[in-house]
């Protein structure tokens, strides 16, 4: 395990890293998620191991701190994260990033260029939410932070289930309610807008079940590849690991 401070007060980012070659590659989790958790198998792969591969949690999540005074904005995530990559010394990383962590990835790539040269973006949350339940979401964002904090919490457990709440669990819950509230709001300009503008390689992943994603051919039109992946649900490089394995070899190698 290797960490750094990312705030004023010391905050640290940890992240899990596996030796390799460089450039390196950046695995980002999605909300509640831990990066060790959910990318290990992958990471290990035949089809993706041998680089330099850092299994990051960020600020609030996992094995990382969970300061109360931070803002757990999507930028503000992607900003400790370049603190972190500067630190592991890194440029130019391969970023493969699921759901919310697509969110923070692109905002990554946008705002520290140099850090970033390639996405791979699995499910990627890149559109705001309205602020209702929706099935399959934790629905945090319905709450207060008060309201959140003093019970929400308790039967967001209840709603995902066992598996997401084991690392879910693990988040400080301020770091939780604010990083999916800022989620659900989006971003200024939209984060389509600029995984658009982005100059890298770009591949979106999406489960074949869920058919065509939103605005796929104005991103197909801007350069980002996208790609099915058969027999898989949201998290699809634990549903599927092999499908995964080969579209993002295919996309990393491409």
């Amino acid at each position: 395990m290797r960490h750094a401070p990312v705030t004023p007060n010391g905050d640290r980012i940890r992240w899990v890293e596996l030796p390799g070659a460089e450039p390196a590659r950046l695995y980002l989790h999605g909300l509640g998620a831990s990066s060790p958790v959910y990318w290990a198998a992958a990471a290990a792969h035949p089809l993706l191991t041998g680089r330099r591969s850092l299994l990051l949690d960020l600020l609030g999540f996992g094995i990382s701190d969970r300061p109360t005074d931070f803002a757990y904005t999507l930028e503000a995530h992607a900003d400790a994260v370049a603190t972190a990559l500067d630190a592991a010394g890194v440029t130019g990383a391969e970023v493969v990033a699921h759901s919310l962590g697509g969110a923070v990835a692109v905002l990554l790539a946008a705002r520290h260029p140099r850090l970033v040269s390639r996405l791979v973006l699995v499910d990627a949350a890149l559109d705001p939410a309205p602020p209702v339940p929706r099935p399959g979401s934790s629905a945090i964002e319905t709450w207060t932070e008060e309201e959140f904090l003093a019970d929400g919490w308790r039967r967001t457990e209840q709603r995902v289930g066992p598996a997401w709440w084991a690392t879910m669990r693990l988040a400080g819950r301020e770091a939780l309610y604010r990083t999916a509230v800022h989620r659900a709001q989006g971003t200024t300009p939209a984060l389509r807008d600029q995984l658009r503008g982005l100059p890298v390689p770009r591949t979106f992943l999406h489960p074949a079940a869920d058919g065509a994603p939103a605005d796929a051919e104005r991103l197909t039109a801007s350069g980002v590849v996208v790609r099915t992946v058969p027999d898989c649900g949201h998290n699809i490089m634990l549903d599927n690991p092999e499908a995964f394995a080969r579209a993002t070899a295919d996309a990393l190698n491409g």
